[in-house]
């Protein structure tokens, strides 16, 4: 919580949370940005930033960099905290970041199970984390998109479903399983049942996107609005310290397919985004347009999408070996 107008003049990373939750920032990029900030206060010595500058900031992405080698997109992550710092809350622009070291960007192709170790790995999933994996590789969903869905976004007439505000602050349409159809209705049965409680208890509705906040405040309570993979238990809201029902949290589903792969031997590391890589790769192997897969995975750039050209099953670039001709 931010502190009381009447406490005084509020803290510097204070002003930066307010200056965050002003443009609707997420809470996870206001967690990241506070800590990088925090962080580059306190390689320089806990100087206070008005006495610093570009010099600090360059030579404190440099470090990260030279020095704790740590991946491009980090150092990004802090030059856009330490950007955000100097221009919304500060008033000051950064000029001169050009000459900070950068981190090297190393060429990695993703991890895709087969569709064999697919269907193992799901077959050792149960309960609502059977029908997450299902989603993740139905529907090429990132975790966290999948545990956002809410009931509403759910359109298995149009074989659709809709992401909202996802990467990139980006709405997009994917594909609805038609094989989770019946254990989806199976799973809302029981959330329906868990909603009904909560209403007769007169429990706050779940977290809203802020503009609906305003608009309907109420919108909360009603059913259309319910998360498709509530949490068992009420947590308190970290912002208003409203204690609700939130959506599960990420990291039980990623023990859970951990644990899935190590049980179907599947000697490959297995994560959550992995069902997302398997399944373009598949719909590529299945003759699927580039163009399509691209607008499922919401890709910016179709750049990224092939990728996965490089992993499919006749091996990198579609080519045979000449050995197997033999």
């Amino acid at each position: 919580m931010l502190p009381h107008p009447s406490t005084g003049p509020p803290r510097l990373l204070d002003r930066v949370r307010l200056a965050l939750r002003r443009r609707h920032r997420s809470l996870r990029t206001e967690q990241s940005y506070v800590g990088w900030i925090r962080r580059f206060i306190l390689y320089h010595g806990k100087r206070h930033p008005d006495e610093m500058g570009s010099t600090e900031v360059v030579e404190f992405l440099s470090y990260l960099a030279a020095e704790r080698n740590v991946a491009p997109s980090t150092q990004n992550q802090a030059l856009s905290a330490l950007v955000f710092l100097y221009r919304e809350v500060l008033g000051r622009e950064l000029l001169g970041l050009d000459s900070a070291v950068r981190a090297r960007t190393p060429r990695r192709l993703p991890v895709v199970l087969t569709r064999e170790e697919v269907r193992a790995v799901l077959a050792g999933l149960d309960r609502e984390y059977a029908l997450i994996g299902g989603l993740l590789y139905g529907s090429g969903l990132r975790l966290l998109e999948c545990l956002r869905l809410r009931i509403k976004d759910l359109d298995p007439k149009r074989r659709q479903i809709v992401v909202r505000e996802g990467k990139g602050d980006h709405d997009r349409a994917t594909v609805f399983p038609e094989a989770l159809h019946d254990p989806l209705s199976s799973h809302l049965a029981g959330v329906r049942s868990l909603f009904d409680r909560d209403r007769s208890k007169r429990l706050p509705g779940v977290e809203l996107p802020h503009a609906i906040e305003r608009k309907l405040p109420s919108a909360g309570s009603e059913w259309s609005w319910q998360w498709v993979f509530p949490a068992p238990r009420l947590s308190t809201d970290p912002r208003t310290r409203i204690v609700r029902r939130h959506h599960l949290h990420e990291s039980g589903v990623q023990r859970a397919i951990r644990r899935a792969a190590v049980q179907a031997r599947v000697h490959k590391r297995v994560s959550p985004h992995v069902f997302r890589h398997s399944f373009a790769t598949h719909l590529l192997e299945d003759g699927s347009d580039i163009r399509t897969v691209q607008s499922l995975l919401g890709h910016r750039d179709v750049r990224t999408t092939m990728v996965y050209t490089h992993v499919l099953d006749r091996g990198p670039m579609g080519v045979r070996s000449p050995i197997d001709r033999l």
